[in-house]
């Protein structure tokens, strides 16, 4: 089963640059990285090369001393008994995380073998990252998240769906409508973890779905190991399972892991971030562009990676859940937004805000902030009529620069220009909030 992802179209796009640098892809474990970039070597490339450094660890030597790239290459060439060879062959550096020298050796490809196409990928490799100098400008970075919701449909073969989804949000017929909030409960479960997906595409049971998110989750739990000493093991699994219930409340460390130091479960939750496993979401002013320029150390919120092992690690009881006639009130209206967080980051380039009033006893809050071609949308997770949407209507009066509301829920497309609010389904959350620059990769 061929899975189609949209980073492939990004994987196309530094191929054919002029000023192409080694790719680095980015993601928590298991969302798919080296599937993607195999098959992309497997259609774009005559030769496909590929070194796996943590199932080949004696192969660090040739990444000891001097980092020639040349001498590199045909060091490669013997221990995999091919040839590589610049413009036909992709080399792929799979779990480069488990050699530091291999990651700074990147730089010497980019300056010696401009014209040999290098990819690099791994996982936990920004604990690697963060204690390592990268000249700037000799890399280029792209983030590959789980499927989104449109990745899950085509999954299922349902392309003609995604392309809807994939559109500019509009009023649909009633019945398909329905379809793709039916489509969109079973994708709430399944999650977009693609082994989940391609296990719920093959056999049609979310049960199977559910043993493969069990086993991501206890690898997650496996790696903590390799966070050590940075954090306390407990204190890591403790966080995890914590977070997955707070989605979309403002958090407070102290809540996160009783028994613990505001320190330990500050560095527990950062460690999570930087393994991709959880997503902060700071809160910001909408004054103005850039959000980050507001962002605040203080207040902030988060979702998981994915919705599917968001589900798992909640404990929710699944029956019960699964059969709420809403979607936007299922685990209390948690999945709705964990959904439109996930899906937001993708649209949104991984940056990712809410809003927070900033005055003593207030409580408005917008569940997030989106930029979309210049401009700010306060983004609202609901169900209900719109005089219900109290802090985004304080939020719109506050800051009359922003154009109108975004409201997602499972109620059809509707406008209503004289409240400057626009209801979504959530179906079209990345649509909806898409940035411009969807395609940009990061150079570092």
């Amino acid at each position: 089963m061929i899975m189609k992802r949209f980073i492939d179209d990004k994987l196309i796009r530094w191929k054919d640059k002029r000023r192409r640098k080694p790719l680095i892809i980015r993601g928590a474990r298991q969302v798919g990285k080296t599937y993607a970039i195999k098959n992309f070597g497997k259609k774009h490339f005559s030769g496909l090369a590929v070194a796996d450094l943590e199932r080949n660890p004696d192969w660090h030597k040739i990444f000891n001393g001097n980092l020639d790239a040349g001498r590199i290459c045909a060091d490669l060439e013997i221990l995999l008994k091919q040839k590589i060879i610049p413009g036909k062959t992709l080399l792929f550096i799979d779990e480069i995380q488990s050699c530091p020298n291999a990651l700074k050796s990147l730089r010497y490809f980019y300056e010696e073998l401009p014209n040999l196409h290098v990819v690099a990928a791994g996982s936990l490799l920004e604990f690697v990252m963060k204690d390592i100098s990268f000249p700037v400008g000799r890399l280029q970075f792209v983030h590959l998240h789980p499927m989104c919701f449109s990745e899950y449909l085509m999954a299922l073969g349902n392309d003609e769906a995604a392309n809807i989804v994939n559109s500019p949000p509009k009023p649909l017929n009633d019945a398909v409508h329905t379809f793709l909030c039916e489509k969109l409960r079973r994708y709430f479960f399944t999650g977009g973890m693609p082994e989940s997906v391609r296990c719920y595409a093959e056999t049609g049971s979310m049960q199977e779905s559910f043993e493969v998110q069990a086993e991501i989750c206890e690898t997650y739990r496996m790696d903590f190991a390799k966070y050590r000493p940075r954090a306390d093991r407990q204190c890591l699994n403790t966080v995890l399972s914590s977070v997955a219930q707070h989605v979309g409340m403002q958090l407070k460390y102290a809540r996160l892991a009783e028994g613990f130091s505001n320190p330990t479960i500050k560095k527990a939750f950062d460690l999570l971030c930087l393994a991709r496993v959880l997503v902060r979401i700071p809160s910001t002013n909408p004054s103005g562009i850039p959000l980050e320029a507001g962002a605040s150390s203080k207040r902030f919120k988060a979702i998981f990676a994915d919705i599917g092992l968001m589900r798992h690690l909640s404990g929710m009881p699944v029956d019960l859940e699964y059969n709420r006639s809403a979607l936007s009130n299922i685990y209390r209206g948690a999945m709705a937004e964990q959904f439109v967080g996930q899906e937001m980051l993708i649209s949104q380039n991984n940056a990712l805000y809410y809003w927070s009033r900033e005055k003593k006893s207030s409580s408005a809050e917008v569940d997030y902030l989106a930029t979309v071609s210049g401009k700010i949308y306060p983004v609202e997770v609901k169900s209900g009529v719109s005089g219900r949407l109290k802090s985004l209507h304080i939020c719109l009066q506050n800051y009359p620069h922003c154009p109108e509301g975004i409201v997602f829920s499972e109620n059809p497309y509707a406008e209503l220009p004289e409240q400057r609010l626009k209801f979504i389904p959530l179906y079209f959350a990345s649509s909806a909030t898409r940035a411009a620059n969807m395609s940009v990769l990061r150079a570092w």
